[in-house]
């Protein structure tokens, strides 16, 4: 039986290349000039400190455009409000999200059925994976799926006949 699994996954060294892009430009850049600018990177986030709300905010744009440009899309990663830092400084924190949450794969699983396409489709921890007769079932199930915002990016893996 053709299956194929529906993923979200981000491309982590496309984020790394587009952090270290970013760290470049910020020591470069003549307005981020002793400012404390920087960016710190952990597993799943990236954390940007600055003397002002302003800078940071700039860092944050700057990193954004780095991203994009190494095309990675936005909506894996989750920008929180600037935090006041104790020198008077300002900290983002940027979240990168991956996996496909129970709620958004409840939504997707509830598409499909609601357009009565000849597929099954099933939660299987941060993916969805999507069954049926044929091949062309599930292709159109994939154009189901394109054609609808679910606020998270989409990848379709893993095809098997």
């Amino acid at each position: 039986m053709p299956s194929f699994d529906v993923v979200s996954k981000v491309q982590r060294n496309e984020v790394d290349n587009a952090y270290n892009q970013a760290q470049r430009e910020i020591a470069q850049r003549f307005d981020f000039k002793d400012t404390g600018t920087e960016l710190e990177k952990s597993a799943d986030a990236i954390t940007i400190r600055s003397s002002s709300e302003d800078r940071a905010k700039a860092a944050l744009v700057t990193l954004q455009d780095k991203l994009v440009k190494r095309k990675v899309s936005l909506r894996f990663v989750e920008a929180g409000k600037p935090e006041p830092t104790g020198k008077g400084g300002a900290r983002i924190v940027l979240k990168i999200k991956e996996g496909i949450e129970v709620e958004k794969g409840r939504a997707i699983v509830q598409a499909i059925k609601d357009a009565k396409l000849k597929v099954q489709a099933s939660m299987q921890e941060s993916q969805v994976r999507i069954a049926g007769k044929n091949r062309d079932d599930l292709q159109a199930a994939i154009q189901l799926l394109r054609g609808q915002d679910f606020g998270i990016e989409l990848q379709f893996v893993n095809m098997r006949d």
